[in-house]
């Protein structure tokens, strides 16, 4: 059995987890692992958005980019991966970018968790609005790069986060509603000076950002999430 390993982990629960249907936005260096991680842990409905392609220069950071994958959209590269993971699961793929215009087709179906995984600041904020005006829980991930010390990797609400630029831009945009405030994110608190017009990455802080994630889902869901 695939699952075998985790159903010792999670026993009878573990029927349940299939059941979820957990949407990601953005499915790159940090949600391609995200991604990964659900699959390999039997959940069978995941829903995957993203409106690129797969380039030359996510091959050190994305777990989807290889040199046969350069130029195919990201969606049907995952899609294949996750099938080929787990073959029961539905695989259901926009190939869009998420804004105010679409957001509606990604709610057609019920939605147990979402993982904001898309890199623009607008996407991020009207996910986390539209996730707390429809009572679904959500955790966001924050800036992921310019990062190397993985020990500084932590999950806690938006409102109690330190030293991320990218958190403390969305604190701002989101301060006139304190459930969007209280949502989980995933963040660094490690701090890097140097900035340059192309933003440095690597291959381990964006894929411990997404398998992060996939944790808060499993633990959550399971009951053992404790902040």
């Amino acid at each position: 059995m695939e699952f075998q390993r985790l159903e010792i982990l999670l026993g009878n629960k573990i029927n349940d987890l299939r059941n979820l249907n957990v949407l990601v936005l953005g499915v790159g260096g940090v949600g391609g692992y995200a991604v990964e991680a659900l699959a390999r842990s039997g959940i069978n409905n995941i829903i995957i958005a993203d409106y690129d392609k797969v380039d030359i220069s996510n091959i050190n950071r994305q777990i989807i980019a290889t040199h046969k994958t350069i130029g195919r959209f990201k969606v049907d590269v995952l899609k294949e991966r996750i099938l080929d993971i787990n073959p029961n699961c539905k695989v259901t793929t926009y190939q869009i970018f998420y804004n105010e215009d679409n957001k509606d087709i990604f709610f057609k179906e019920k939605i147990d968790y979402i993982l904001d995984c898309c890199d623009s600041l607008k996407s991020k904020e009207l996910i986390i609005r539209e996730a707390v005006k429809r009572n679904i829980k959500i955790i966001s991930s924050m800036g992921a790069g310019y990062k190397l010390n993985p020990s500084q990797i932590e999950i806690d609400k938006l409102k109690n986060t330190s030293y991320d630029k990218l958190a403390k831009i969305l604190r701002n945009k989101l301060k006139d509603n304190k459930e969007c405030l209280d949502i989980k994110v995933v963040y660094s608190k490690e701090t890097w000076d140097k900035r340059e017009k192309i933003i440095g990455s690597n291959a381990f802080i964006p894929s411990i950002f997404g398998l992060y994630m996939a944790s808060y889902v499993i633990n959550d869901f399971i009951g053992r999430y404790q902040k």
